[in-house]
């Protein structure tokens, strides 16, 4: 069933038929359909043929590389969500769209894809990741791709995307137009199989013995867990996308359709998601145009990123690219073309879905990686959602007798304000090269270049890099960016642009036990009862102290009825009593029901 783009956002598909040459000269009636396919937190090195080592962790996506260009050095430009697809679908980098973080830009002033591809002639349609693909919601595509009965699709129900995929394909049939689809998977974002309400089982369970650990985390045998339900969560993506090939080719267009498969950054964990490292922002990117691309084709030598994805697929279908665009079409590497100027990508980080700026701007190349951390000052501690997982837990528990692991969490809570790593040795930059003699050459022609970036696209960011050896000007400039993060939250808070509709007080409710033991973990329990019109929402549950500072925060994503059961660790220095907050909704200032409750300290 479709919606009307006034009250839903549409998964869009395109399909496109085969050129005989790589210029805008294509005809209307020639244009092929674009299937645009994007999973949700998905490292790179966790699909096989991007050389995964746990065994069968991808087998469709497997599959269909086996008729598609693979591009071993695509990265996106951002490592969290809602500034990622942003940037794929307007052209532009955070700072010059404006989707830095987690909110709407009601004026935009520029158009994004989907409205493009309505322009040239197509049915655009949307499935999943509504409100993170544009800049507002509702935004204007033909339609959302959504139930038979008016509800929304459960974002991690398998077969789902089958009948998502198959409504949009005979929608744009009966419009009589070729068709441009987003479909987004929802795995693997948390919460991983087994831990929230979905009861989707993948088609493949991976143990805790036989996963691989990435050397950037710390290997034990609760890290392995998670790493297991992570891993399983990934081969349920890889379920949605066999599902959604499956309706391609049994609607007989598979022949008259490019297809696009990517991630929209890296996994929810340490060191990936919300980060900038090699791992955070390297995309499986994988690209099907029967009769231009190679099938089974690799190209190991140009490096792409999502900023190019909209021109380049404008180009495609024929139509011109608006001058303001900041990336550039790839078309020639499509048809197996040298291109050149793509020796780096810029990829820049500004806030969490909380809010809290810790802004990072980053160059790469397919030999070397340099990191700018303006918020850096030793002080500062990093925010972000992997603070709630397992691994991050075990990291704080191993730091306090192992000094390599102190070292490594040192490292991600308050890092350094420069960074350089050999990624061609090092793809877990695990060895900062910053202050390495041999190495200060290199360093600076990467500091050059990125402060020519910043230049041409106006970064907000650029007077501070000017003056990175000023520590006090650098943290000027990261204050007034949470000033005016803060004072956008606030605004929203007052009930001016931006307030949720539908504020309740009925959709969650704290379950505690009566009291709680310093230094010993304690079990919260959040029951909640969101209606249809809701679809999926975000959990946010924090642990906070008796000064009422946070300690930690697990966010996990719900659906309809149920309850999540959350564990935190009570730190040793609690005195007198905690607290648990939770609320519902994208972030606070946009909080749908927030609820707080105290809890005593017993004796041990």
């Amino acid at each position: 069933m479709l919606n009307s783009c006034s009250s839903r956002l549409s998964l869009v598909m395109v399909f496109l038929s085969p050129l005989s040459a790589f210029g805008p000269q294509v005809i209307a009636e020639q244009r092929p359909n674009i299937l645009f396919v994007t999973v949700d937190d998905m490292n790179s090195d966790s699909v096989g043929v991007f050389g995964c080592s746990l065994p069968n962790t991808t087998p469709a996506i497997d599959a269909f590389a086996e008729s598609s260009l693979k591009f071993l050095h695509a990265h996106v430009q951002v490592g969290n969500c809602m500034p990622s697809r942003n940037v794929m679908f307007s052209g532009l980098f955070p700072h010059t769209n404006r989707v830095e973080g987690f909110y709407q830009i009601k004026d935009p002033h520029y158009p994004v894809l989907c409205q493009l591809m309505q322009q040239a002639g197509y049915y655009s349609a949307i499935r999943g990741k509504v409100t993170h693909s544009t800049p507002y919601h509702p935004f204007p595509w033909d339609a959302e791709l959504i139930a038979e009965d008016g509800s929304m699709f459960a974002p991690k129900d398998v077969a789902s995307y089958y009948t998502s995929t198959k409504a949009g394909i005979a929608a744009s049939r009966k419009a009589n137009k070729p068709f441009f689809l987003s479909i987004n998977i929802s795995d693997p974002h948390k919460p991983f199989w087994g831990q929230g309400a979905e009861t989707d089982r993948p088609s493949r369970v991976f143990t805790a013995t036989e996963v691989p650990v990435p050397g950037y985390l710390v290997d034990t045998p609760a890290v392995r867990d998670e790493l297991a339900l992570y891993y399983s969560t990934v081969r349920r993506a890889d379920d949605c996308f066999g599902n959604v090939m499956r309706a391609l080719n049994e609607s007989g267009l598979q022949d008259q359709t490019i297809v696009i498969f990517l991630s929209d950054h890296g996994m929810p964990l340490p060191f990936a998601k919300t980060q900038l490292y090699h791992h955070s922002t390297h995309t499986p990117f994988l690209i099907r145009w029967p009769g231009v691309t190679m099938p089974g084709s690799t190209n190991r030598s140009e490096m792409i990123s999502c900023i190019d994805v909209l021109p380049t697929l404008l180009d495609v279908i024929g139509e011109e690219s608006p001058d303001h665009l900041q990336g550039s079409s790839f078309l020639p590497l499509l048809h197996g073309h040298s291109q050149p100027q793509r020796e780096f990508v810029f990829k820049e980080y500004n806030q969490n879905s909380g809010g809290a700026c810790h802004p990072i701007r980053a160059v790469q190349s397919k030999r070397y990686l340099y990191l700018w951390n303006p918020w850096s000052d030793g002080q500062r501690i990093f925010r972000s959602a992997t603070q709630g997982t397992v691994t991050y837990k075990q990291m704080q528990q191993l730091a306090k007798t192992d000094p390599a692991v102190a070292a490594r969490l040192e490292l991600l809570d308050h890092r350094v304000p420069e960074e350089f790593y050999e990624i061609s040795t090092d793809p877990d930059a695990l060895n900062n090269l910053i202050d390495s003699p041999q190495h200060q050459q290199v360093i600076e022609e990467f500091r050059a270049a990125l402060q020519s970036w910043m230049q041409s696209t106006e970064d907000h960011a650029l007077d501070a890099y000017r003056q990175r050896s000023d520590a006090q000007a650098v943290s000027d400039y990261v204050d007034r960016m949470q000033q005016k993060s803060d004072k956008r939250r606030s605004l929203k808070r007052n009930g001016r642009p931006g307030r949720p509709v539908g504020k309740a007080d009925n959709l969650i409710s704290l379950k505690l036990p009566q009291s709680a033991v310093a230094g010993q973990p304690l079990r919260v329990t959040v029951t909640y009862q969101l209606p249809k019109a809701l679809e999926t929402q975000q959990l946010h549950v924090t642990l906070k102290d008796a000064a009422n500072k946070r300690v930690s925060r697990q966010i996990v994503s719900v659906t309809g009825s149920g309850s999540a059961s959350l564990e935190f660790d009570v730190p040793n220095s609690a005195a007198k009593n905690v607290s648990v907050a939770a609320f519902v909704g994208v972030d606070y200032s946009a909080n749908l029901q927030h609820v707080t409750q105290r809890i005593p300290l017993a004796d041990p």
